[in-house]
This record gives C-alpha cells, sequence and structure tokens, in this order.
C-alpha cells in the first residue's frame, strides 16, 4: 500500500501542478516564463510540482480580482449579458427576419385550429375511402 502511494501522491501533484500551470494566465505566473514551469513539472514532477505550487503563481493577484475583474459569472445573473440579448432580439424585430416572434396570437391560434380541422377531415375521408375534395 505505502508503495502504491509512492507512486500515486507524486503522479497526481504533478498532474494537478501541469493543468494548474497550462490553465494560469501569463500574467499570474513569477519568475519564469509558463513553458518553462510546464517543463520543469514535467521532467520534474514532484520538485517542480511543489516549487509550482509555491512559488510559481501570484495568486494573491487571482484573490484580487474577485467578483470585480476576473471571476466567471452566470449569465442569468449577468446583467451586461442580459442586455446584449434584449438588444439582438431589437435588431431581429426590426430587421423582419424570418424567424421572427407572431404579432397576433389569436390569430395565428385560429389558423393553427383551422388547419388541424382540415387534416383531419381529410384524413376521415381517406379512412373512408372517399376522393378527396379539391
Amino acid at each position: 500500500m505505502l508503495r502504491v502511494l509512492l507512486i500515486l501522491v507524486p503522479l497526481a501533484l504533478s498532474i494537478y501542478a501541469f493543468i494548474d500551470c497550462v490553465t494560469t494566465q501569463e500574467k499570474d505566473v513569477r519568475f519564469m516564463p509558463k513553458p518553462v514551469w510546464a517543463i520543469l513539472i514535467l521532467l520534474f514532477p514532484l520538485v517542480g510540482s511543489i516549487s509550482w505550487l509555491i512559488i510559481g503563481r501570484d495568486r494573491a493577484t487571482s484573490q484580487r480580482l474577485g467578483a470585480s475583474g476576473g471571476q466567471w459569472i452566470a449569465p442569468d445573473d449577468n446583467p451586461e449579458f442580459l442586455k446584449s440579448l434584449k438588444d439582438e432580439k431589437a435588431e431581429k424585430t426590426e430587421k423582419g427576419t424570418a424567424g421572427e416572434p407572431v404579432q397576433d396570437d389569436d390569430a395565428h391560434l385560429r389558423d393553427w385550429e383551422a388547419d388541424l380541422r382540415r387534416r383531419e377531415e381529410e384524413l376521415k375521408r381517406r379512412e373512408s375511402g372517399e376522393e378527396p375534395k379539391e
């Protein structure tokens, strides 16, 4: 069991550190360029991983950004995204695109019901063997 842990812990640590290094923004990397850190982590898994986690990334910058700058916000909580959807919808209705929303719902519903009745009558005629009326 101990032998397995001696292999798995450094492996897991190096995988975590490598992914963290690759996904970190360039401005948050300290002391060396990001590709050098990635090579260091791959060549020396234990030492490179620990070095990256301790000194390689400026974690204070990421924490300072917080909700004000770099943190992801869900679309339904993001007022800028919701405003862009309203603007996009207004542009589409101004242009008169094919996917334009129906203006008169009642008229649309009446047309749809009339088409449905016509199709039902046509099916009944086919089942009874009558010739369709044209």
